[in-house]
């Protein structure tokens, strides 16, 4: 029996680990998400049947596809999707029924009604969505040449956009914070990868796992830009909202920006140890993995006052051990020591101590402040439910007691 070759064997179970890594990738993101899924699902599905059996539509397809346009945005951003695509196909078929109107059908309809509509949607500063739902309806309105078709059209719209709406801001509104830690967990999960990456080419003294760990720390930027869009979202969501929510939402989100820096400081103490020989990185691969384990800790639990408070004890810790050997202040030591210390601050600023206290506490040795409770993450449905639930169980005592 011929034997498979060792170099052979090793390639089939390198293929076999990138194909299992990428299924539960895969997997990962649709469990993440199967809840807006199934929303915009049932969503389309209402929007057909509203369409087809209330306002019997025979061919209702633009009610499902408005619902899907509007369900199938970024979380935060759904609501904003569905008024963004009621507006386009208003203002596309208001200039299609006038070409209609006064110009009639053919190809120079459709060229005016066509450049009518993009310089109107330009005019207004429309986005992006309001311009191509607006020129797709003018199209449409004037290729058809019956003006029964763009008020048929505008009914789906407004039943899909309806629908959206309601489950985007009635039945489940988004919850602004929830969506902020989500993006803080995405984004720290990243960057104790690449920390974690940095301590293992550290232990095996391989430069070429140096070098993808930093590569996975440029990666972060990417996830950093995607906490930033949804901090401007959670923004906007919180000021539509309760006053004092919109308190709550703008510090986490002041909070969050300075995973900017954590990220840009990891990304730099990797580069560091890259660069840095063999003898001068050798001692840091406690410290680099210390710091990567703090950092994931803070991922899996941002809600946990307990867990971020000794997430910063424990930086503070690392950064007041660790301190510079006598040598030359521009040695490969000397940067690692400070690079390491900066990003233990920015751990314990992140965690929720002031930015100042945190630098007096790393440069003195002295306690950090305490770290305050972070905000408690509710969806405005699931608020309302528990505080009826609540009034419903005291109502029995007042009756009693009266």
């Amino acid at each position: 029996m011929r034997k498979v070759s060792a170099p052979r064997s090793r390639t089939a179970h390198a293929v076999v680990r990138r194909v299992a890594a990428g299924l539960s990738a895969a997997g990962r993101r649709v469990t993440a998400d199967v809840w807006p899924l199934l929303q915009a699902t049932a969503s389309a599905t209402a929007a057909w049947l509203v369409a087809r059996y209330l306002f019997d539509h025979p061919t209702p397809y633009f009610a499902p596809i408005a619902a899907m346009i509007a369900l199938t945005a970024n979380l935060g951003e759904r609501g904003q999707h569905a008024v963004r695509l009621l507006w386009g196909v208003i203002l596309g078929l208001a200039v299609g029924e006038a070409v209609l109107a006064t110009v009639g059908t053919g190809p120079g309809a459709m060229a005016l009604g066509v450049f009518v509509t993009l310089t109107a949607a330009r005019a207004l500063g429309s986005p992006q969505l309001v311009v191509v739902q607006a020129t797709v309806s003018t199209i449409l309105v004037v290729a058809v040449g019956d003006e029964a078709n763009g008020v048929q059209r505008l009914v789906d719209v407004l039943t899909g956009a309806g629908i959206a709406l309601v489950v985007t801001q009635i039945l489940f509104p988004p919850e602004p914070l929830a969506l902020l830690r989500r993006a803080e967990k995405s984004a720290l999960t990243a960057i104790a990868d690449g920390l974690a990456s940095t301590a293992d080419a550290i232990a095996r003294d391989d430069d070429g796992l140096a070098e993808r760990a930093v590569g996975k720390l440029r990666d972060v930027l990417d996830r950093l830009e995607e906490l930033r869009r949804v901090g401007r979202a959670g923004t906007s969501m919180a000021r539509r909202a309760l006053v004092g929510r919109a308190t709550v939402v703008v510090r986490e989100k002041e909070n969050a920006e300075h995973l900017d820096l954590l990220g840009a400081g990891c990304l730099m103490l990797a580069r560091l140890v890259a660069s840095a020989d063999s003898d001068a990185r050798g001692r840091f691969q406690r410290p680099v993995r210390d710091l990567a384990d703090v950092i994931a800790s803070l991922a899996h639990a941002l809600d946990d006052r307990d867990v971020r408070q000794r997430a910063a004890d424990r930086a503070l810790d690392l950064a007041t051990r660790i301190t510079v050997d006598v040598g030359p202040a521009d040695s490969d030591r000397t940067f690692l020591v400070h690079s390491l210390r900066t990003v233990a601050t920015d751990v314990i600023v992140f965690a929720g101590v002031d930015l100042a206290d945190a630098i007096e506490a790393v440069r003195d040795g002295v306690p950090a402040q305490r770290v305050p409770p972070p905000a408690p993450v509710s969806g405005r449905l699931l608020g309302w439910a528990g505080r009826m639930w609540s009034r419903a169980r005291r109502s029995p005592d007042r009756n009693g007691s009266g």
